[in-house]
């Protein structure tokens, strides 16, 4: 190995653990249960299916009973977990531009009656390739992407849309969130969304629709969180539990891409190998059992407990659970002179 892959190793490894230690920083409350879960998601073998699963693994050491008291009742300082992700090294497109993807996924709920600020999210593909609505959560991703044939970006922020939000304005602020969080909070650079200028030459044009198609790298992240890391597969009732396991997901994932370099690869008989950082995210998941062992883990060793006596036995639940209606609850302009005149 030449002495720039050293240094870049060596680079990445100090980069991976004051990650860590930052994430740990941002958890408030049910740190120690946080962080060891985001371990479990990373240290799994094969996708996730559920996350009681994860309490099995050695690197778990709590029992199934911290696992969801930390999903509900846990706090994450999602501001402080903002700017770890911002202060990040970003991955570059082409001619080093930074370029950010914004796309809304779905985490779909049909059965979750009793789970509030559920939308009906468009979903395609589903019932002979029709057009269904479907009760879920939709989640605003915002992410940084690179450049080249890859299935790599950085995850940046994550917002759940609500029955009362409007999706342009709750978009338009979390990019502007980002790109202020990007540059330190200074005053923030020209960012285009799109471009209707006329006259414009040949290589301005291809920039710009090279950029366009380069958001569909996005989709590949969407794949890896909800198919590998198990990001849709919980059964959780409150949006806000949900908002935590999001949270995690995205760290997680985060973790990955700060691994690239560090990761072995542990591929299967019929898989071809890879060089040096060019590694997919499950690849790079499969060796991260071995890595952890040398990354800092700033979880402490759980307490002896004794768990609760629960319901008596034979006894029924007196607290019925609110079901809760599935869409919009504000009514939204139609036009842009209502919106207009809607305004203060």
């Amino acid at each position: 190995m030449s002495v720039p892959q050293l240094d870049a190793q060596r680079e990445a490894f100090v980069e991976a653990s004051r990650f860590r230690s930052d994430f740990y920083a941002s958890l408030t409350a049910r740190r120690d249960e946080l962080f060891e879960l985001m371990d479990a998601l990373l240290c799994a073998d094969g996708p996730v299916t559920a996350p009681v699963d994860l309490t099995l693994l050695p690197e778990h050491r709590r029992g199934h009973g911290a696992l969801y008291d930390a999903l509900n009742r846990g706090r994450i300082d999602v501001r402080k977990l903002r700017r770890t992700l911002a202060a990040l090294p970003q991955p570059k497109a082409a001619r080093h531009r930074l370029v950010l993807a914004v796309d809304v996924s779905n985490w779909l709920r049909p059965d979750a009656e009793c789970s509030a600020d559920r939308l009906f999210c468009h979903t395609f593909g589903r019932g002979r390739d029709q057009y269904l609505m479907i009760p879920g959560w939709p989640y605003s991703f915002v992410a940084a992407l690179e450049s080249g044939r890859t299935s790599w970006c950085q995850l940046l922020d994550a917002v759940r849309l609500g029955p009362e939000d409007d999706i342009a304005e709750i978009t338009a602020a979390q990019v502007r969130r980002v790109v202020e969080g990007l540059i330190g909070g200074g005053e923030p650079l020209p960012l285009w969304l799109w471009s209707s200028r006329t006259g414009t030459a040949g290589e301005e044009v291809d920039l710009r629709w090279q950029a366009f198609l380069r958001r569909f790298d996005l989709e590949h992240t969407f794949r890896t969180i909800k198919q590998t890391l198990g990001w849709t597969r919980p059964k959780l009732r409150t949006p806000e539990a949900a908002d935590r396991w999001t949270w995690l997901i995205t760290t997680a994932h985060t973790q990955l891409r700060l691994a690239r370099l560090l990761s072995q690869d542990l591929r299967r008989p019929w898989e071809k190998p890879a060089e040096t950082g060019r590694l997919t995210p499950t690849r790079v998941r499969r060796g991260f059992r071995n890595l952890r062992a040398h990354l800092p883990c700033p979880a402490g060793a759980p307490k002896p407990n004794r768990p609760g006596p629960g319901r008596p036995l034979g006894s029924k639940n007196q607290r019925l659970a609110t079901r809760y209606d599935v869409g919009k609850t504000v009514r939204r302009p139609e036009t842009i002179t209502q919106r207009d005149q809607v305004r203060p």
